[in-house]
Order: structure tokens, then sequence, then C-alpha cells
């Protein structure tokens, strides 16, 4: 297996050019709105933006009450994965526990009239970091890779982040130009983000990490058996992509995990770049290396359980001869 080429490899590839991306105005500087159902969402989020802390609090405390009452698909989705990671937990516990969860993704998705429209000073002042020092000191020495799992504060992590360096990542297109509208432009609009499409692929993704320019790389969604191994995942058989372990391998980056938790007591985020992962992936098999690393997401979801993003199907892809688990 060798989905990501090595350095030499990749440079000689011909690929496409990367498409830039205006940023958003800041709040009081909205020159217009995206069609359809992306420009109520726009409007709603300026609106939002310019509210207390207190106002979005309450805004995301209903949205994810409504969200367990009426989204029933995804609750379902929620208390499967749960029964599945967290199998000893009673029937009541698990319950509560996907009742956190949608709380927080509510409020993270109200929180993001601030990452969006809100100024620099708002987004300081509603996520906070630390460690910004590992990051820097890694750029210098070679290829950096930021690890960041899928918790309900990721956007929150980006943006905040994206005030103090320019980077790239990959992105999933949606199916509403409006909506891929907002989403690219709320992303990009503090620092020069380079936002790079999952249909472009990973070699447009190297070219940045080439450059030095750190990359901000999701490792933990189900994208099917190509280039991903089953390994353990609180104990289940997970499609797992080994892109992390090989361009570890192939181009000698460095990979600093960036965990993001939000506080329901102040409504605030905390980002952490962690140091690089020691000799990853060494020694290794990319099956082992990527087994490694889904153990320590583990250990970083269980110091927050409720965040992880367990909307998610992430073990739709399953093994040969073993059925559907949502099914």
């Amino acid at each position: 297996m060798n989905a990501v080429p090595p350095p030499d490899a990749e440079s000689s590839a011909a690929s496409p050019p990367l498409p830039s991306h205006p940023r958003r105005p800041a709040v009081g500087q909205v020159e217009g709105h995206p069609p359809g159902g992306a420009g109520w969402v726009s409007r709603a989020f300026v609106w939002l933006a310019r509210r207390s802390p207190g106002t979005r609090a309450g805004v995301g405390k209903i949205l994810g009450q409504a969200a367990w009452l009426f989204v029933r698909r995804r609750r379902q989705v929620v208390l499967r994965n749960l029964a599945l990671t967290f199998p000893d937990l009673s029937v009541a516990d698990r319950h509560r526990l996907a009742r956190d969860h949608f709380r927080a993704l509510a409020q993270s998705i109200v929180d993001r009239s601030v990452l969006w429209y809100g100024d620099a000073g708002q987004v300081r002042d509603l996520v906070s970091l630390s460690g910004l020092q590992h990051l820097q000191d890694a750029v210098a020495r070679g290829p950096v890779i930021m690890l960041a799992p899928h918790f309900i504060g990721l956007d929150a992590g980006a943006s905040r982040l994206s005030l103090d360096m320019t980077a790239a990542s990959m992105y999933q297109v949606q199916s509403d130009p409006g909506f891929d509208d907002l989403f690219r432009q709320g992303r990009g609009r503090f620092n020069e983000i380079h936002l790079i499409s999952r249909r472009e692929g990973l070699r447009a993704l190297l070219r940045h990490l080439k450059n030095r320019l750190p990359v901000y790389y999701l490792p933990d969604m189900d994208f099917g058996e190509r280039d991903s191994v089953f390994v353990p995942f609180f104990g289940v058989p997970t499609a797992t992509l080994t892109a992390p372990a090989q361009i570890a391998r192939n181009w000698n980056a460095q990979m600093l995990p960036i965990l993001t938790y939000w506080d329901p007591a102040t409504g605030r985020y905390h980002t952490e770049i962690l140091p690089p992962l020691p000799d990853f992936p060494g020694e290794d098999t990319l099956e082992d290396a990527t087994a490694r690393l889904n153990r320590l997401i583990e250990d970083w979801i269980l110091a927050c359980p409720s965040q992880y993003y367990w909307v998610h199907k992430r073990f739709k892809t399953r093994p040969p001869g073993v059925a559907d688990v949502y099914d």
C-alpha cells in the first residue's frame, strides 16, 4: 500500500492549480449572503455574532434539546456508537452521554457565528490557546502535520490557530454551492488558509507540506476500505486511513496533536497543541502505527467523552462478512 507518494514522486507529479478563496468580511462589514438556505444561516450567524455569550449559550441549549428530540436518525447513530464503544455503561448513562453530546454539538454550531463573523478579539476571547511554541519549533525543523481528531471544537481550534499562522487543510465539498461557499470563506477569513477539497486528493495537500506549510489533518473519519486498514477503535475493528503514518514515513513529517475541548461552565474553548508524537511511525508497520494512533485518540476521547463527533457513522465500513452495525 502506497497511497501517499514519497517526496520525489510527488514533486514530479502534475497537480491542478490550488484555488484561492477570498476572506469573509468581519462583523459590520458583511457585503452579502449566499443564496438559499445558506443565506438564512449566514444572516442568523451575523445576528448571533452580535449577541452576548449568554444569549448564544441559551440558543445552543435549545437547539441541542430540539436535535435530541427531532433528529431521530442521528440520535440512533449516536446511541449505536456509544453502545459499541462503551458497552459497560448502562443504557441510562449512554442516553445521558448522548444528550450531552447533542448539547455540545449544537453549541459548537452556534459558536461558528463568532468564528465566521466575529472579529479577531471575539475569537481570542472565545478560544484560548496553549502550546503554540511546540508548533513553531516543529515548523522550524521540518514538515508538520497537525493531527486534529473529530471533537466538536474542531472548527474553534482551526479558527484560533488561523489568527497566528498560515496553514493548509482538506475539507469536504458541500453539495449545496451556497453552503460550500459559507464553509470555505468562514474557515479562511483571518489568514491565508489553503483549503483543498477531498476531490483533489492528498497530492495537492502534500505540495503545501513540501513548502513547509503546516497541514491541519483529520485522521479519524470513515472513507471506506480504500487506503484504510481495519484496526481496533475501542475494541471494534474500524476502517482507519493509513495516511498519517504514510506521510510521517515518506516525508519525515512531525505529527503534532491538536485538541480542542469546550467548557460548558464558561462557554469557552481551549485548544492545546501537544509536542510531536515520539518515534512515529518508527519501526512499526503502517497497520501497527495506525492502531497506535487510534489508541491515542481513545485516550483523548476518554478525557471528555461527550465531545467526540459521535453523529458520524464511524463504523460504517465493516470487514468482509461482518454485518452493518447501523442497520
